[in-house]
């Protein structure tokens, strides 16, 4: 009998390289599939990064050692589209977003999907640290073992329709396992380091990002303290996010929080430590793997990385939801997501509005497409 087909995410790194080299291990048709995303200049200025030049060459070279085909896609321009357009727009509206979970859903999920129809694939496997589990409910997505590199996420909006047909070989498996196994197999790229900003921006500066690429449109506006006095100017919402506090640009004699960034007014509130405390979020485009009609209690994560955190969420039909905390949180920005968990288990999330009540959102959200 003929193997089953499975089409393997290869984005030149480590973890995308032994997640490819397990699948060949079982003896599963493996086809490497390169999604060209984002371009660098091709000069060495940019190493080790997500997207950098040498990235798409890596991923062939691995190919190569492990025997399978491998395809590159042209997929710039809807990147472009779908997550750096919205990323500027985003900051100039005083939104801070989460272009991972964007990129995941509106772009590689997407066109993983269609290439495995095309290419007559059952499955598409990435290196996520993420794990599934299939029940009669349906696959159910799961935290991956390493607490430190745990994915789950950047994928808590996934259906069951996608689910179905994707693969973590990685999901159970520690990094430090990962990087042993990748030097003990002799893949070419085992010793490369890991991207730790986002590939569209390596140098970590999103201001200057936006800066290129605003057009025109930044503008000043005042910063304010709690009580809405004037007490500074700035030359860019862009350049703060809630809970900030550091690079405010004004001295107010006590160490100093944004609490607020307005993007219609251009005005950002500044305050204390004990004001940039937050105990509600308003969501919106909430997702849940199963729709519950009240409120129910899980533990909240409120921003990736963020200690899982317990409390109630109140979703309602029009797909928005209220997430109360049972302690106050550090200020989290509008633009990231909160996700929900049942021990290991993702329930869903949603988009932050806004920190208080009755909030909609102003960033669009693209559907995933089985």
């Amino acid at each position: 009998m003929p193997s089953e087909r499975v089409l393997v995410a290869m984005s030149g790194g480590v973890d995308s390289s032994v997640a490819a080299a397990r699948l060949v291990a079982a003896g599963l048709d493996v086809v490497g599939v390169t999604l060209h995303l984002w371009d660098y200049p091709d000069d060495g200025s940019v190493k080790g990064r997500c997207c950098a030049p040498e990235d798409v060459h890596d991923a062939r070279r691995v190919a190569d050692f492990l025997g399978i085909p491998h395809y590159t896609f042209d997929r710039k321009q809807r990147f472009a589209e779908e997550v750096v357009d919205p990323f500027v727009d985003a900051y100039l509206a005083g939104i801070t977003p989460s272009p991972c979970v964007r990129c995941n859903r509106g772009v590689k999920l997407r066109e993983l999907g269609a290439l495995r129809r095309q290419l007559g694939a059952a499955k598409v496997a990435t290196g996520h640290y993420a794990r599934l589990e299939r029940t009669s409910r349906g696959p159910e997505l799961l935290r991956g073992a390493d607490p430190a590199k745990d994915q789950s996420y950047f994928l808590h909006m996934l259906g069951p329709e996608v689910l179905a047909w994707l693969d973590f070989p990685l999901g159970s498996a520690t990094k430090a396992e990962v990087r042993q196994e990748a030097l003990q197999l002799g893949l070419p790229g085992a010793s490369k380091g890991e991207s730790q900003e986002l590939c569209f921006v390596p140098s970590g500066r999103y201001d200057a990002f936006v800066d290129e690429r605003a057009q025109g449109r930044i503008r000043p506006g005042p910063l304010l303290d709690d009580r809405g006095r004037v007490v500074g100017e700035h030359d860019g919402v862009h350049r703060f996010t809630a809970g900030q506090r550091k690079n405010l640009g004004v001295a107010l004699g006590y160490r100093a929080y944004v609490l607020e960034v307005d993007g219609a007014s251009g005005s950002v509130t500044l305050g204390r430590r004990e004001s940039a405390r937050m105990r509600e979020l308003q969501l919106a485009s909430v997702s849940l793997r199963h729709p519950e009609p009240r409120p129910f209690r899980c533990d909240i994560v409120p921003r990736y990385r963020a200690r899982p955190a317990p409390g109630w969420v109140e979703p309602s039909a029009d797909g928005h939801a209220r997430v109360r905390f049972d302690e106050p949180l550090e200020l989290v920005a509008p633009g990231q997501y909160a996700v929900f968990y049942h021990g290991d288990r993702v329930l869903g999330g949603g988009v932050i509005a806004r920190t208080g009540p009755d909030a909609t959102c102003a960033l669009p959200e693209v559907e995933v497409r089985p």
